[in-house]
């Protein structure tokens, strides 16, 4: 026994040995390879047309937001290329996710195109997801007016051997991840939410597409948005990926035929009809009324210093959220795909539910999540929630028929939904609109961005979508027999009530309990 305890001393001493030095080469590395400081091109001047389209709407509001929900996923794709297209001095863009899929390709082929009138391309992704992207990523690197930085990036890029040794030597710093979603032209808008760039994000995908919200902002927002993404831009966890990867001369012509052989194909069709009936971004921004002008307009984002383990100071997004939630007079509404309170955010919840405030929560059903072990994590918390007068929601997997609500392709393409809007209604007046989940991951180890607003109307456009989406077509009622959880299928012929996990095969079932089972929660 004693022999066997020298060895396993031993093996966690080499561990630890192995893992600090790692942390101290990483480090060391990430000095040499930082690319030098840059910031935002202010808007200060009319000259571009999306200047010539947004400054008279600025100043007919002088110091208030213009807000524009994009709730539909064709509109969600259409404004993202409508404002690279008419962007004429900057794109900067920071994303979790980017796929190289039909919609990603699209978006970069305007990208390249925005690069080659002379737009200064500024493009930060998490490196967590981009692995298998580096070839496309470091093909636009390649452009001179492009540079691709990757959020605290691995330097193992080639053997996934290799790669999953750094992950346990560094997966203290590895584990936390850049989750922020922004989109900025020309200093003159923005768009923050939820989503990503690919397929599923913008109606496109063969299997499940999500259900989703952005929310496109002109004025004093952009320039909050344009400051995060700088602090995030300059900080010591942003890598150039020029010292990450290597790209050939051929691999920026080779991304370029990629992306004009997309544009022909019968799958991009749509798109270009929707970017033919949006021939302006201020069209597309209007709709059929201006957009909601406000002067209490946020955009608040946890400091990239958070993804370094640096401790919290009250500077967190969840600081800036939390008292519009806990101010709650009447009701609250949430809307999260991933749902994982714990103990604490239940009690707030319970608390908040004694006084009087009605409240509603949104996510997905197993069957219906990407991420099975959430759920898990989710699952012990429903019966507490139920006892306290709370009001739950499921999304069904079965992706909604008529289009409407954020749906964009959904049903042409695919039949299957998955929740991904991360909102929250307060009061009939205040709205959140972001990347956050309320789970211990987003709040505890990712940053996170998003938009609080006070608007009467767009609150009510928020609270109109969540209402479709917890509608009996669209989601499963839970509720509480003999202290037994049942879901209610009230748009099944005839009305049927769910005694286990609607629609979930045997596969999510296992995975979801098994999370429950193990000590995982804080990762979730």
């Amino acid at each position: 026994m004693t022999r066997k305890l020298r060895w396993i001393g031993l093996a966690v001493f080499v561990l630890v040995a192995a893992s600090l030095l790692s942390l101290y080469s990483y480090g060391r590395f990430a000095q040499r390879a930082r690319g030098a400081p840059s910031q935002a091109i202010a808007a200060t001047s009319v000259q571009t047309p999306l200047d010539r389209a947004i400054a008279p709407m600025e100043r007919a509001h002088p110091g208030q937001a213009g807000l524009s929900l994009i709730a539909d996923n064709l509109d969600a794709f259409t404004v993202r290329v409508l404002t690279a297209r008419e962007a004429g001095r900057s794109l900067d863009l920071q994303y979790y996710i980017w796929k190289p899929d039909l919609t990603g390709n699209l978006v970069v082929h305007e990208v390249l195109r925005a690069a080659d009138r002379g737009v200064r391309v500024r493009l930060l992704l998490d490196d967590l997801n981009s692995h298998a992207k580096d070839s496309v990523l470091a093909a636009m690197d390649r452009h001179p007016n492009i540079e691709v930085r990757m959020f605290n990036p691995s330097r193992a890029r080639q053997s996934y051997f290799l790669r999953g040794v750094e992950m346990v030597l560094r997966v203290f710093s590895l584990n936390r991840r850049m989750h922020n979603k922004a989109w900025i032209a020309d200093g003159r808008v923005a768009v923050v939410g939820g989503r990503n760039i690919g397929d599923e994000y913008f109606g496109a995908a063969s299997e499940s597409n999500f259900l989703d919200a952005d929310l496109a902002v002109i004025g004093e927002p952009v320039r909050e948005a344009a400051r995060i993404f700088d602090a995030y831009w300059n900080s010591p966890a942003a890598i150039p990926l020029s010292e990450l990867v290597d790209a050939d001369e051929l691999s920026l012509q080779r991304l370029r035929r990629v992306g004009a052989l997309e544009y022909r194909s019968r799958d991009a069709r749509p798109y270009l009809d929707q970017l033919r009936r949006s021939p302006s971004v201020q069209a597309l921004l209007d709709g059929s009324r201006e957009p909601r002008w406000t002067p209490n307009a946020r955009v608040h984002s946890d400091p990239p210093q958070k993804a370094e383990g640096a401790p919290r100071r009250g500077d967190w997004l969840i600081d800036a959220i939390t008292p519009a939630l806990a101010g709650a007079e009447r009701e609250v509404f949430i809307s999260s795909p991933y749902f994982v309170p714990g103990d604490e955010g239940v009690a707030g919840l319970l608390r908040m539910r004694d006084r009087g405030v009605r409240i509603g929560i949104l996510t997905n059903s197993l069957a219906a999540t990407d991420v099975a072990a959430v759920h898990g994590g989710y699952a012990p918390y429903r019966v507490p929630l139920l006892r306290g007068g709370i009001e739950l929601y499921e999304l069904k997997a079965r992706g909604p028929g008529d289009g409407r609500g954020g749906s964009g392709l959904l049903g042409s393409r695919s039949g299957e939904a998955s929740l991904h809007t991360k909102a929250f209604m307060v009061d009939g007046d205040t709205g959140f609109v972001g990347s956050i989940n309320f789970d211990p991951r987003s709040i505890n180890l990712n940053t996170e961005m998003g938009i609080v607003f006070t608007d009467r109307e767009l609150t009510r456009d928020l609270m109109r979508l969540y209402a479709w989406k917890i509608g009996q077509e669209n989601s499963y009622r839970l509720w509480l027999e003999n202290d037994e959880l049942r879901w209610e299928d009230a748009a099944a012929k005839p009305p049927r009530t769910w005694t286990e996990e609607p629609d979930a095969d045997w596969k999510r079932r296992t995975m979801a309990a098994v999370a429950r089972w193990l000590p995982v929660e804080s990762q979730l």
